[in-house]
C-alpha cells in the first residue's frame, strides 16, 4: 500500500494483539502518529516496541473502552499528547460463547455485545466531533461475515453484536454526511489470532451440534486462514483521501477464504421508514 498518512492521527482499539496490532503497524509505516488502546498494557507495550523499531511513532493508553469512564479516558489520553485523531480503528471484540440462546449464560451473551457494539459506539461518539472539526476523519469499524450469515444455533451473541454494529456504523455515516467524515465496516476475515484459539477451544467442547463450528475451525487450519495484512491493507485503502466518497458501507478484504455476501443496497431516499 502506498497510502501516505503524514501528518494524521491515528487511535487503534484492540491494539495489543491480532488484528488491531497489524492495523498500528501499517497505518504506523504509512506515517500516521499511533494511539494504541487495549486493556493490556504489557501487549501494547509490544506494538508500541514493534512501531517504534520500524521508525513509527506511538503511544499506548491501557483502557477497557466498554466502559464510559475507559472511553473517557482513552479520549482524553490521545487528545493531551497527541491531538484530536484523524482515524479510528475499532479493531477490538471477542467472539463471545457458543451457546444456545436458552441454555446458555446471559452475562457472557451481554458482555459480547458491551465489547463489540457498545465499546465502537462510545469510541465513535468520544471523537467523531473532533474528526468534523479537522473537517476530515475515518472511522472503521470491524464487523463480520457473521452478521450476514443466516441464523443458526449458537453463535446469536457473537452475529448480533456485529448486525447491531452494522446498522450503527450506517446510521453514523448518514449523521456524518457531507462532514469530511467516512463510517465504514470490513469483513476482516477468518484469521488465525487468539481470538480464533478462543473459537476453536469453544468448539471442541461442544456435543454434535457444534459439527459446523468445528468443521469451520479444520477448515481455516487447513487453509492458514486469511494473513492479517489483508484487513491492514482495507484500512488503509479506507483511511487515504481518495476514499472520501466511501462511506456507510460493508466491505470485503481481497480474495479472502469467504466468498463476499451482499449486505445492503443504498437506501433510495433520506425517510427513516
Amino acid at each position: 500500500m502506498s497510502t501516505t498518512l503524514d501528518g494524521r492521527i491515528a487511535l487503534v482499539t484492540g491494539a495489543g494483539r491480532g488484528l488491531g496490532r497489524e492495523a498500528a503497524l501499517s497505518l504506523a509505516q504509512s506515517g500516521a502518529q499511533l494511539a494504541l488502546v487495549a486493556r493490556s498494557a504489557d501487549q501494547l507495550q509490544h506494538t508500541a516496541d514493534l512501531i517504534a523499531e520500524r521508525g513509527g511513532s506511538a503511544i499506548a493508553i491501557a483502557a477497557d473502552i466498554s466502559t464510559a469512564a475507559g472511553a473517557e479516558s482513552a479520549k482524553s489520553a490521545v487528545e493531551d499528547r497527541l491531538g484530536t485523531p484523524h482515524i479510528l480503528v475499532n479493531a477490538a471484540g471477542v467472539f463471545g460463547p457458543l451457546e444456545t440462546i436458552a441454555a446458555g449464560d446471559p452475562e457472557r451473551w451481554i458482555d459480547t455485545l458491551t465489547i463489540n457494539t457498545i465499546g465502537p459506539y462510545r469510541m465513535c461518539r468520544a471523537l467523531a466531533a473532533g474528526m468534523v472539526t479537522h473537517g476530515w476523519g475515518r472511522i472503521i469499524n470491524y464487523s463480520s461475515a457473521a452478521s450476514l450469515h443466516p441464523p443458526g444455533p449458537l453463535v446469536s451473541a457473537y452475529a448480533t453484536s456485529k448486525v447491531a454494529l452494522n446498522q450503527f456504523t450506517r446510521h453514523l455515516a448518514t449523521e456524518l454526511a457531507g462532514s469530511g467524515v467516512t463510517a465504514n465496516v470490513i469483513h476482516p476475515g477468518d484469521v488465525k489470532t487468539a481470538m480464533w484459539a478462543d473459537i476453536r477451544d469453544e468448539a471442541e467442547n461442544l456435543g454434535p451440534e457444534g459439527d459446523n463450528y468445528r468443521s469451520w475451525v479444520k477448515w481455516v487450519d487447513e487453509t492458514g486462514g486469511d494473513p492479517p495484512a489483508k484487513a491492514a491493507d482495507l484500512v488503509l485503502e479506507l483511511a487515504a483521501d481518495k476514499a472520501a466518497g466511501t462511506t456507510g458501507q460493508f466491505l470485503w478484504i481481497a480474495d479472502g477464504l469467504q466468498a463476499p455476501i451482499k449486505s445492503w443496497d443504498p437506501p433510495e431516499d433520506a425517510r427513516p421508514w
